[in-house]
């Protein structure tokens, strides 16, 4: 116990000399916890790249608002697992439909991207859904394609087509709607 309540003494000793500004102050209080911040992030995110990312952008944060902790509200070691935890559970809410792939996979991926232009061209000239397709503006027809033909997620598509998740998600939402009219 009294190990415990040295090291929170000094992680809040580390902070209040980073709240003054001391880069040194910053560069010890990384290598005090960041091992520890790791393991907790990658129990969150299961991949350790992406929990080291989180921890350094938690040390950023922490950089930059370490004037803001009170320690009379708790320690501080609980106060920069609170910062990480929170990050590692907003990048597993930001990328929940995001699929982590390999190039094994994206080679596989970039071959079957075929297969979405083939459906649409085996579609018959005069079919109502060939024709309402062919008024959508051609990356979001691709974008539906992609997603409803060969069922990549949202994560893959912007992968494929170099757009942002939020992007690719628009123009399979309007495309869907645009689609809707046009058969209705």
């Amino acid at each position: 116990m009294m190990a415990a309540d040295r090291t929170d003494d000094d992680c809040e000793q580390l902070l209040a000399r980073v709240a003054r500004g001391e880069r040194a102050a910053l560069g010890e209080l990384f290598a005090a916890e960041a091992g520890r911040l790791i393991a907790i992030a990658r129990r969150i995110v299961r991949r350790r790249e992406v929990a080291e990312e989180i921890v350094q952008d938690a040390f950023v944060a922490v950089w930059r608002s370490a004037g803001r902790f009170d320690p009379a509200r708790g320690p501080g070691r609980a106060w920069l697992t609170t910062i990480v935890r929170n990050r590692a559970l907003n990048a597993v809410r930001d990328g929940a439909r995001l699929d982590f792939a390999d190039e094994e996979q994206l080679a596989l991926f970039s071959d079957r991207r075929g297969d979405a232009h083939a459906a649409y061209e085996a579609l018959a000239e005069g079919d109502a859904l060939r024709r309402c397709l062919s008024t959508l503006e051609p990356r979001r027809r691709e974008s539906i394609l992609l997603a409803y033909v060969l069922g990549c997620t949202h994560g893959e598509i912007a992968a494929r087509l170099d757009a942002p998740v939020g992007t690719v998600k628009a123009w399979i939402r309007r495309g869907v709607i645009a689609l809707q009219e046009c058969l209705s």
